[in-house]
């Protein structure tokens, strides 16, 4: 199975997992699962951090890459699937997570509840 994470669940993830279901973590663990983390989440730290709203290690992206996350860029592909995407979720960054989902045929794990009004499989973080 392939998973993508939200930004919110990376960090946790980085900084203590436990706050992460048991479900999530049993996933995120599970070497036979593709546990993507998309240019969608570093772009959103970065923005985020740069505005003063989130502090990081400066060596998040080594964390990131130690942590042996499969990476997902964005594609023309992801971008157009956006233009189908109802307007349930005014978060730019959680509506092309949404549409990498969508395109990707992956499940996302999220806490955020807005994300199941789409048509995509969940995991509750």
């Amino acid at each position: 199975m392939s998973y993508i994470l939200d930004t919110h669940v990376l960090l946790w993830w980085l900084d203590d997992p436990k706050l992460l279901s048991l479900e999530a973590q049993k996933i995120i663990h599970d070497s036979t699962n593709l546990v993507y983390i998309s240019s969608v989440s570093t772009w959103e730290i970065v923005i985020k951090q740069s505005l003063g709203k989130l502090e990081v290690p400066k060596n998040i992206f080594a964390v990131i890459k130690k942590a042996n996350f499969f990476e997902l860029p964005i594609s023309i592909e992801h971008t157009k699937c956006l233009s189908t995407l109802q307007d349930y979720h005014k978060d730019p960054f959680d509506r092309l997570l949404i549409a990498q989902a969508i395109v990707e045929k992956s499940t996302l794990i999220t806490s955020d509840k807005m994300i199941a009004k789409y048509p995509i499989p969940t995991v509750h973080a």
